[in-house]
């Protein structure tokens, strides 16, 4: 056994706490190590004191396959995503990617944001179905290395903004190697233009490299902001890392 969830389902009122210390100290008592997974669906605020427990805590209610519950779902993390970290992690359940309730645009958003919030990546589609879309989202490696990245920080939201057609949003993640993440969101109902600034992520310099990694593809030095027209219900998710003309950066 190498992961193990425990559930709360039937739980008949024993103490949240009385059961998973017992599990916990089960499982370090195998010998080997065993990721526990704990969920209580978030309903006493795991963020809060679960990490003495458990590597991983639920924090809300079951997903399911549609828009606006990864909305709400995503939304719930605002507030408790820096709780998460090394040995212990937000899980706001697993990825909806695939499954046929969102488009292929929604689903790249769903992955590339519970990616840069480090959370547990935990495919819910059938494998033996996937289009060569939903392979080619689950297997990007390189978003998947902003959710494996060293320095094990999870994402923040730097700002929501109401615009014309919708709200739109900047999340951003500290990375190893003075590097960021970062992902522009557009909730909204049409194309919208997205920009932050250097002053606003925090980035010591004027000048960085950019790479957008849904592209694959080198944007090269761009200076001062970050701004990119983003379609109705999608991301750009951008790697950003120093210039040559930077010789240190600061971020969140």
């Amino acid at each position: 056994v190498d992961y193990l969830k425990y559930d709360s389902c039937n739980a008949f009122q024993i103490p949240l706490k009385w059961r998973y210390e017992r599990m916990r100290n089960a499982l370090n008592e195998t010998g080997r190590p065993i990721f526990f997974s704990m969920c209580e669906w978030g309903q006493e605020d795991p963020a809060n004191w679960a990490r003495e427990y458990a590597n991983s805590w639920r924090t809300t209610e079951d997903i399911y396959d549609a828009w606006v519950s990864f909305l709400d779902i995503l939304d719930r993390q605002v507030e408790i995503s820096h709780l998460g970290g090394p040995g212990g992690w937000n899980d706001p359940d697993m990825l909806e990617v695939g499954n046929g309730g969102m488009t292929t645009s929604e689903y790249e958003a769903h992955f590339a944001l519970w990616a840069l919030l480090k959370s547990p990546l935990l495919i819910g589609c059938d494998l033996t179905t996937m289009t060569e879309d939903t392979k080619r989202i689950l297997m990007n490696e390189e978003i998947i290395e902003l959710n494996q990245d060293d320095l094990g920080k999870p994402g923040v939201r730097l700002w929501q903004r109401q615009g014309e057609h919708g709200l739109y949003e900047v999340w951003v993640g500290e990375l190893s190697g003075n590097e960021l993440g970062v992902i522009m969101f557009n909730r909204g109902e049409e194309t919208t233009q997205i920009t932050v600034s250097y002053e606003e992520l925090k980035w010591n310099g004027q000048h960085a490299n950019v790479r957008d990694l849904y592209a694959r593809q080198d944007l090269g030095l761009i200076a001062g902001e970050l701004s990119f027209d983003v379609p109705s219900h999608s991301v750009k998710v951008l790697r950003v890392s120093q210039s040559h003309k930077q010789k240190s950066a600061r971020s969140l």
